[in-house]
């Protein structure tokens, strides 16, 4: 049995390559999402899926993508095989940490569906400031010194910019439209690493920092009669916690969620570090539509040197001889974790 890390992977995830993905999938947590959609009369996830073909204005869109990638992505740990995978902690990257917490049971499916609902909706025709994303890594996936000093200068040295997410070998940078422009100019003329290309996210605004306070006053008084709960599995945070079933503290939870996890920045390499050191597992799962999370995760093995993972080279070896991280959206590794 394989002991495994689950990452749920945040807004934004779901692409072009996703669609039609939960075609003769059957998932209780999903059905909750698809119920709750109906009565709130908006596209169920499964209509946005099974659109006839790809839409940035539908499935781009905060207050549809939000469902669109925690069904999914709870569509697919709905069918994992609990004689072959042994889940031993939980994490998310972003919006995944409200997977996360419906599927580790520190919220029931229908507040959890509630909470991602509001928080998607929360962005409708409503986006504030914006990301970027920038390489930091060689060309064995191993952080460049010289090329993480420079980003945190541009970020020091730039007004209303700030770090959004680490993400494993990539800095996600969020700020208003001017600190965006001003920071991607200093950025590309950089010349260090094997790419400067900064990467705008589309249609996102500058999450986990202070320019989303707003919207965290706005969930703190909506959001006040969720059911928080310790959780059923370990849950480690984005600030590194981890939240066990017999120590979490559900106001304590329910305090960071609401709060400091819109408005401080993510640490997803931090999430993986603890998780990697402390929970021991022999894999990760990357439940659809998380496949782009791949690198961040490789990434932050490198960096950690976990299990002889030291560069690029090392990890694709080790996914050659035996794998220690599985994406649900590739068949031959679904294979190893559902039932046939």
């Amino acid at each position: 049995m394989k002991r495994a890390l689950v990452l749920c992977p945040g807004r934004g995830s779901y692409g072009r390559d996703s669609l039609g993905k939960l075609k003769g999938i059957e998932s209780p947590a999903l059905d909750v999402f698809e119920a709750m959609r109906r009565e709130l009369d908006r596209p169920t996830v499964r209509e946005i899926d099974g659109a006839a073909e790809y839409s940035s204005t539908l499935h781009l869109r905060g207050e549809h993508a939000s469902a669109l990638t925690a069904g999914v992505s709870l569509a697919d740990l709905d069918q994992l095989d609990p004689s072959t995978v042994q889940v031993v902690g939980v994490v998310g990257n972003s919006m995944g940490w409200y997977t996360a917490l419906g599927y580790a049971g520190a919220l029931p499916m229908d507040h959890c569906a509630l909470l991602i609902e509001a928080m998607g909706q929360y962005q409708a025709n409503n986006i504030i400031g914006g990301q970027i994303m920038v390489s930091l890594v060689d060309e064995q996936w191993r952080i460049d010194p010289g090329l993480a000093a420079a980003v945190e200068e541009v970020v020091a040295d730039t007004p209303d910019l700030f770090w959004s997410i680490h993400l494993g070998g990539h800095a996600v940078l969020g700020g208003t439209s001017t600190a965006l422009e001003l920071a991607e100019e200093r950025l590309r003329a950089l010349d260090v690493g094997p790419s400067q290309e900064c990467l705008r996210i589309p249609m996102h605004s500058a999450f986990h920092t202070p320019l989303m306070a707003n919207t965290a006053a706005r969930a703190t008084t909506e959001m006040i009669g969720l059911d928080w709960r310790a959780p059923r599995v370990p849950l480690i945070d984005g600030r590194g916690r981890v939240h066990t079933p017999l120590s979490a503290d559900p106001a304590f939870l329910r305090d960071y969620t609401l709060g400091p996890q819109v408005t401080d920045t993510y640490d997803l390499s931090l999430c993986l570090r603890t998780a990697l050191r402390t929970l021991g597992p022999d894999v990760v799962i990357l439940p659809g539509p998380g496949s782009k999370l791949s690198s961040a995760v490789a990434q932050a093995m490198i960096s950690e040197g976990w299990s002889g993972i030291h560069c690029q080279d090392d990890f694709l070896n080790r996914q050659h001889q035996q794998p220690v991280l599985l994406s649900m959206r590739w068949p031959d590794e679904r294979a190893q974790v559902v039932a046939q």
